[in-house]
């Protein structure tokens, strides 16, 4: 089928606008990185754009030597590997029990779960909360304030509704326990949502500030964000590396440049595994979101 002219003037202005819209956010990407990999007095002559000058990795070097930037990263890996996991499993077995219309009370339940949707978190009851708890300047005080979302619980719930009712009956006529069902009927079925979720929950973890400034007393503790964050609002930062004397650390980089550098560092993992769950995004959402 032909497109019309106006439906070809529609897809034109929409593109433009995208690639607009694509070249705003993929240019001040570019200039952090050109600033991370620029040499001291391109940085701080101002001629850096878009592409690097004097090309040198001394800002990476001095980051991984002077400042506690792989310590960070490896907290940043276990609370984001072990939240996406634990928030996996409990999104997974709350949504399950809710789909099956059989569950005594599964309006109640579902409706009951909706309405803390009206309510977010506020940071003083949850640090009084975890206080109580005995969780602070730990990170199950970032982990069970927020193990399960509603709105993942609920986008997995619809999806877990589509998968036929034959075929799970099926599969207990021949003997398969609820369990079995679940882990090797259920979930195969559903890579696409399960892949959306787990980038929802990564991409949370991954950017924990709030939660971890006012939860984690100890610095040997703290993520990649807040050690960004501490980059950018402390002036004084070159002072503060170890094993580099003050007067070479500014010869070498500038403080724009580290920083640069610390922000690179931040959102390389999330831009290395996006590409590879951005086929499950759209269909994922939409799926789970849709019933019918």
């Amino acid at each position: 089928m032909r497109s019309s002219t106006g439906e070809k003037w529609f897809y034109a202005i929409n593109y433009t606008l995208l690639f607009l819209a694509a070249i705003s956010c993929l240019i001040p990407l570019l200039n952090l990185l050109a600033l991370s990999l620029s040499d001291y007095s391109a940085v701080a002559s101002g001629m850096v754009g878009i592409w690097p000058v004097g090309f040198t990795f001394d800002s990476y070097n001095t980051l991984i030597e002077g400042t506690p930037i792989v310590n960070a990263f490896k907290n940043s890996l276990i609370i984001t590997g072990v939240g996406i996991s634990l928030s996996m499993l409990f999104t997974i077995l709350a949504a399950y029990p809710l789909s099956k219309s059989r569950f005594y009370a599964r309006k109640f339940f579902t409706l009951a779960i909706v309405f803390t949707m009206l309510f977010g978190i506020q940071a003083i009851p949850a640090f009084l909360v975890n206080m109580s708890l005995g969780i602070v300047n730990t990170y199950w005080a970032l982990w069970l304030p927020g193990l399960v979302s509603a709105y993942n619980m609920l986008i997995l719930k619809s999806f877990f509704e589509q998968i036929p009712e034959e075929l799970t009956e099926a599969a207990q006529i021949d003997g398969c326990s609820e369990w079995r069902l679940l882990w090797q009927i259920i979930l195969p079925l559903s890579m696409p949502v399960l892949a959306t979720l787990v980038l929802f929950y990564g991409v949370g973890y991954w950017n924990a500030f709030q939660s971890v400034l006012i939860n984690i007393t100890d610095s040997g503790k703290f993520n990649l964000a807040v050690l960004v964050q501490n980059m950018i609002a402390n002036q004084s930062l070159l002072q503060s590396l170890n094993n580099l004397q003050p007067e070479e650390v500014e010869q070498m980089i500038t403080p724009q440049s580290i920083r640069s550098a610390g922000i690179i560092v931040m959102i390389l993992p999330l831009l290395a595994v996006y590409p590879f769950l951005q086929k499950y995004f759209v269909k994922g959402v939409m799926i789970g979101a849709i019933k019918g």
